[in-house]
């Protein structure tokens, strides 16, 4: 018998000084039984960090041709395409071909160094990528908000975001490996 997804429901107020984007949404997160916390959280991050009404979870670790978020436009082109973790270098290098952003969001501190010196010069190239790295601390702050039911604040201004439960504050700062060439 296959394990199924577990469903967590998320209802977040945000904040996005940056892009002066003020909401309130209500996300459905199925985690997959091979999902960890940290990384169901780490997609939820994203999605704060991004949110729009047209931002929408892919069906998620088993889908090979597609992101764990994307956007896209009326056309149904993808304008922003999320990854998640330390993809392949050719998985990157299609996402770039294919969505006018990319942006990637990587953790797991030791192998993301090691795979960062590796994929560097070749991801370097892409002018619509960004780089993020969550470090190990920051994950399992986030990994302790996870709860079948969350209702959360997000602030971001300046790059920062501030994400709190009724009991926990959190101040989450990604380190910028690469950013898109203005």
């Amino acid at each position: 018998m296959a394990l199924k997804a577990t469903v967590h429901k998320a209802a977040i107020n945000i904040a996005d000084m940056d892009r002066n984007y003020f909401s309130d949404v209500n996300l459905v997160l199925a985690q997959h039984p091979s999902e960890t916390p940290q990384r169901m959280m780490l997609r939820l991050l994203a999605w704060i960090y991004h949110a729009d009404e047209r931002l929408e979870f892919t069906r998620g670790i088993s889908a090979e041709d597609e992101p764990a978020i994307w956007l896209h436009n009326d056309s149904g082109e993808p304008l922003v395409w999320i990854e998640l973790g330390l993809p392949d270098e050719k998985r990157l290098r299609k996402a770039c071909h294919l969505a006018r952003q990319v942006v990637l969001y990587a953790y797991n501190e030791r192998a993301a160094r090691v795979w960062w010196q590796q994929v560097q010069p070749a991801l370097s190239q892409h002018d619509n990528l960004t780089v993020l790295f969550v470090d190990d601390t920051q994950m399992a702050q986030l990994a302790g908000l996870a709860q079948r039911n969350m209702a959360l604040q997000a602030t971001l201004q300046d790059g920062l975001m501030w994400l709190s439960d009724r009991e926990t504050h959190l101040e989450i700062t990604l380190q910028q490996w690469q950013g898109p060439t203005e």
